[in-house]
This record gives structure tokens, C-alpha cells and sequence, in this order.
């Protein structure tokens, strides 16, 4: 047992509530009351059998002393032999046989009958219940089932003798104590044996439990490879290991997530806090000229710039993965909204020699849309498109629609994402060039900012990329 089983153990109230106690206690009591049940109904069993193989007996008597009455009465040596003889001759499960006339005048009886039983109280008896045998004690003590029963004498119903028949059943009553003490001996050693069998049974079936616990244990954040080995459990604490262990791949991809998360959280922001020192301490190291202290405040104002696209980006993704975060959705003409963000970038645009554009169906479309989210998730992917086009490129802006989905299409003719990239790009501060990202200002928050957005519309974005031949990134929106 762990030693935090052990310890609860020493505690008042406290034993009780441990798993091995519990499942042994199942087992004992199962146990017990399985062999109860099982030995119980043996012994009602073999009771019933012994008193049925007695009364066929009996019966059996009857039926010849009948069959002797009404076919020979006459044959008195055969009568005698039935009732004075045959039970001299048995050592066991001896029988007592009196033959009654009319006048209930003793005409046969087998001897020392009057020796073994009160003959006043056995016709008492008898005449209660003449259809079954009754159990009886003998004068000595001993165990009797009696019966009595009437029979026509020579076929005529008009004269009948009575015939009482007493069998000695003490056999049967020692062998029915002899099994009561096995039964009682039986009950004993399975109140001992099966606690312990229980106990061993439970220890063996919850060490994998065990094992799980000290595996949890030794999980921290800062060891999370631990794993659980689940060869040779049963299959459903397999299962249950199994489902631990992708908890655990979970886990830890999440905390490698996050620390790489931090670290670049970090980098981004300690690159414009030292140039902003870095010009401060420049300026301040001699006298200025008016100019050269406007170039240096400019250049702090630009990298504060940046620092605050960088904090309201993260902010945005804190509050869009919120589980309270919900999206405001306005009934939105999707095609206006595509050309308000063209107009809004096609100065960018056209300063750097890219084609913006739009091409949308002749029928309007309309959705139910968080105008504000989607104007910057479509935003986001222009930047990133003119950022990545080389003058003479273009831009393309899509959508349709059909009954279940709204597709918001960006495409352009730019350099391109390599193939082992894609998977990457909708990670936090990933860059595909670091250097021209960090030269263009950009966070490498942007599609981030976009999957966040489309998971609050209840959607999906894809993106697709060839390198030297554009890419094109499609936003799915459910319309309802």
C-alpha cells in the first residue's frame, strides 16, 4: 500500500474510506454470502431428499401390506414376515409396523415397538395427519417419522384394519448434524479466508491506480515527460492510462506553447524599449541641434507606435480567447465591407505598385457578421498581401456564399510561403522572414489576430501557398 494509503489508515474514520478496504470488504461479503446461500440450500436440499426417500419408503410399505390385506389376508405367515421380521433383519433405518382391526385390536406388531415409542401418543399423531408421515421422538430420544394409514380387507370396503408404520430416521438426523458442523466449520474458514484472498485481490487490482498516482506525483511544470506505462493492465485502467498520457502530450505542448509564447512576448518587447533608450541616451550623451532632437523624438514616437500595435495586439487575443468573449453581429452587405477595406488600404497599396482590386458576385451578399472583427481579420490579410508583393503584383479581394457557408477570399501574387511553413504561420509571432518582418514593423501577430477571429464567428480560415506564385488565404463563416 502507498504511503498515503497507510497513512490514512492510521486515522480514526479514515480506513474506511480507502479503496482497498472498500473492495475488500465487497469481496469478503460477496464471498460469504455466496457460500452462505450455496450451503444453506444444500442443506434444505439434502433435508427434503432424506425426508422424500423416507416417505417413499413408507409408502412403499403400505402399498404391500395393501396389496398383501386385499389379495391374501388369509396368509399369515407372509403378513408376519412383513411386520414381526423383515425389521429384525436391518441394522439401520430400522421400521416399526402395528396392524389395527376395526376395533383398533392389536393383530400384528413388530417387537419392542412399545420399547421405542409412546403408542398413545403415536395414534395421536397419526390420526392428525394419516396423508403425510410426521416426525415423532422415540422413548429413548431418537428421531421417528410415523404414518398411519386405513386398508380394505379381502376387496371389501365394509371391513378395514389400520396399519401404523414408524421408521427410525436417527440416521438421518446425525448425518443432517454432521453436516450442520461442516456448514458451521465451512462458514468460519471462508469468514477468514476470504478477507484475505479479498484483501490480496484488491491490492493486485488497484496497483495500476497506484502506479498512475506516483506517476502524477512526480508531474510538475517543470516535468511534464512523465508517462504511464499501461503494458499489462486490464483494459479499461489501459484506456484510462492511455487518456493520462495525451493529457499529458497536451499538457506539455501547451506549457512549450506558452514558454516559447513568453519568449518571444519578451524579445518583441524588449527591441523597442532598448531603441527607445537606446536614442534617448544617444540624444542626451551632448548637446543637440532642434533637428537632431526631432529625429530622435521621431524615432522614439515610431517605436512607441509599434510597442502599442504590439500590446493592443496581445490584448485582443487575451480577450478573444476569452470563454465571455461574443462576437457583435450586425446584419453586414459583405461586398460593402470588402470595399471599405480596399479603399481604406489601396493608398498603401498603390505606393507600392500593387494591384488591389475586388471580385465579387453579381448577387449581394449578406451575413450576420461582427462588422468591426471581420473588417480587421480582412485588414490583417491585406497588409500581409501588399507587405509580400513585389511592384507590378496584384491583390484580389473574393466572396460568395452559399446556404451554410460565407467565404471572404485574399489572394495575391506575392513570393509565396514555403510548404514547411504553412502549418506554422497562424502561430503567435511566427515569421517566415524574420529579418523583413522586423523591418516592415510587423508582430508576427497578424493571422493569430485572424484564427482568433474566426473561432469567435463560430468558422475557420485556410491558406494556401506556393512559393514565387502568391498564396490565398479563405475565410469560411458559417451564415448562420
Amino acid at each position: 500500500m502507498s504511503w498515503n494509503v497507510t497513512r490514512n489508515l492510521s486515522l480514526p474514520g479514515k480506513w474506511w474510506g480507502t479503496l482497498a478496504v472498500r473492495l475488500t470488504a465487497g469481496y469478503a461479503i460477496s464471498g460469504l454470502l455466496t457460500v452462505f446461500f450455496a450451503t444453506a440450500s444444500l442443506y434444505v436440499v439434502l433435508v427434503s431428499e432424506l425426508e422424500r426417500s423416507t416417505d417413499l419408503f413408507i409408502a412403499d410399505k403400505v402399498n404391500v401390506l395393501r396389496t398383501m390385506l386385499r389379495d391374501r389376508p388369509n396368509d399369515i405367515d407372509a403378513l408376519r414376515e412383513e411386520v414381526e421380521l423383515e425389521s429384525a433383519a436391518r441394522r439401520y433405518e430400522q421400521f416399526y409396523i402395528r396392524l389395527l382391526d376395526e376395533q383398533e385390536n392389536q393383530l400384528m406388531v413388530t417387537p419392542r415397538m412399545a420399547e421405542q415409542l409412546d403408542l398413545p401418543q403415536f395414534i395421536a399423531l397419526a390420526h392428525k395427519r394419516s396423508d403425510h408421515a410426521i416426525a415423532m421422538k422415540g422413548l429413548r430420544g431418537q428421531a421417528f417419522r410415523v404414518t398411519s394409514a386405513e386398508v380394505p380387507v379381502n376387496s371389501s370396503p365394509a371391513h378395514t384394519d389400520t396399519i401404523q408404520i414408524a421408521v427410525d430416521v436417527s440416521q438421518e438426523e446425525e448425518l443432517l448434524a454432521r453436516y450442520q458442523r461442516w456448514f458451521g466449520a465451512i462458514m468460519l474458514g471462508a469468514f477468514v479466508i476470504f478477507p484475505v484472498a479479498g484483501y490480496q485481490i484488491a491490492r493486485r487490482g488497484i496497483r495500476p491506480v497506484e502506479d498512475m498516482a506516483t506517476t502524477a506525483r512526480h508531474i510538475s511544470s517543470t516535468n511534464l515527460r512523465e508517462r504511464i506505462l499501461a503494458e499489462g493492465y486490464p483494459v479499461e485502467l489501459a484506456s484510462l492510462a492511455d487518456t493520462f498520457n495525451k493529457m499529458l502530450d497536451r499538457l506539455e505542448e501547451s506549457f512549450e506553447r506558452i514558454s516559447r509564447f513568453s519568449a518571444d512576448i519578451a524579445h518583441d518587447l524588449r527591441t523597442p524599449v532598448n531603441n527607445i533608450r537606446g536614442e534617448a541616451e544617444v540624444a542626451l550623451a551632448r548637446a543637440r541641434t532642434v533637428d537632431e532632437y526631432r529625429d530622435v523624438l521621431e524615432s522614439c514616437l515610431e517605436e512607441a507606435v509599434r510597442l502599442s500595435d504590439l500590446i493592443g495586439a496581445l490584448l485582443f487575443l487575451a480577450r478573444a480567447e476569452s470563454p465571455l468573449a461574443h462576437p457583435h453581429r450586425v446584419p453586414v452587405d459583405v461586398g460593402e465591407l470588402l470595399g471599405g477595406v480596399r479603399e481604406y488600404y489601396e493608398a498603401a497599396a498603390v505606393e507600392g505598385g500593387i494591384s488591389l482590386t475586388t471580385a465579387l458576385t453579381v448577387e449581394p451578399v449578406f451575413a450576420k457578421l461582427d462588422r468591426t472583427l471581420i473588417q480587421r481579420a480582412v485588414g490583417n490579410l491585406i497588409a500581409n498581401a501588399v507587405a509580400h508583393t513585389p511592384p507590378g503584383g496584384a491583390v484580389v479581394l473574393r466572396a460568395n456564399a452559399d446556404a451554410t457557408t460565407i467565404r471572404i477570399e485574399v489572394s495575391d501574387t506575392g513570393e509565396g510561403i514555403p510548404q514547411d511553413a504553412l502549418p506554422k504561420v497562424f502561430d503567435r509571432f511566427y515569421r517566415v522572414d524574420k529579418s523583413r518582418s522586423q523591418a516592415s514593423g510587423g508582430t508576427g501577430l497578424g493571422l493569430s489576430i485572424v484564427q482568433s477571429i474566426m473561432v469567435l464567428h463560430g468558422g475557420r480560415v485556410e491558406i494556401a501557398s506556393e512559393p514565387g506564385h502568391g498564396t490565398c488565404v479563405t475565410l469560411h463563416i458559417p451564415a448562420a
